[in-house]
């Protein structure tokens, strides 16, 4: 598991990476699994926001799975085999700060409900329909709790 940060923003990786760690745990995944997150600019996430989604300017989170996951069922480790990849996430913090602000949460608990939402998408969880975005928030109340954040 990493985070790699490519943009201004101060932020604190560390807590980012727990938040990811605690995810990761939560969903019953196994160690060593991988995980890449990577910080980047409102410019670099729309270039990719529309490469990906077809859609114009910048977003808060995009997820690239690897794999086709259902949600809630890890697949098996392997005794000796090569860790779990599960893909990359995209955030944009800056997106997320103003974004934070017009939502009336704090930076900290927008950031890291994106990075446990990007994790879950790669999981398989999603949130097109309703009985799957409740499955989904409940997901993100349950692991943002972990750090004493709320899910707006």
């Amino acid at each position: 598991m990493r985070i790699i940060d490519e943009q201004p923003l101060p932020v604190d990786v560390d807590h980012l990476l727990e938040v990811l760690t605690t995810v990761i745990e939560a969903e019953g995944y196994p160690e060593g699994t991988e995980v890449c997150v990577t910080l980047i600019t409102d410019d670099e996430m729309a270039r990719h926001h529309l490469e990906a989604m077809g859609l114009a300017g910048p977003t808060d989170v995009l997820s690239f799975p690897i794999e086709m996951l259902l949600p809630g069922e890890p697949p098996p480790a392997h005794d000796g085999g090569p860790p779990l990849l599960l893909g990359d996430v995209l955030i944009a913090p800056a997106y997320i700060q103003v974004q934070a602000a017009e939502y009336a949460t704090t930076f900290v608990a927008e950031l890291s409900l994106m990075v446990a939402h990007g994790v879950l998408h790669l999981m398989g969880y999603d949130h097109q329909a309703d009985e799957d975005a409740e499955v989904m928030e409940g997901r993100e109340r349950a692991i943002l709790a972990e750090f004493g954040l709320p899910r707006r």
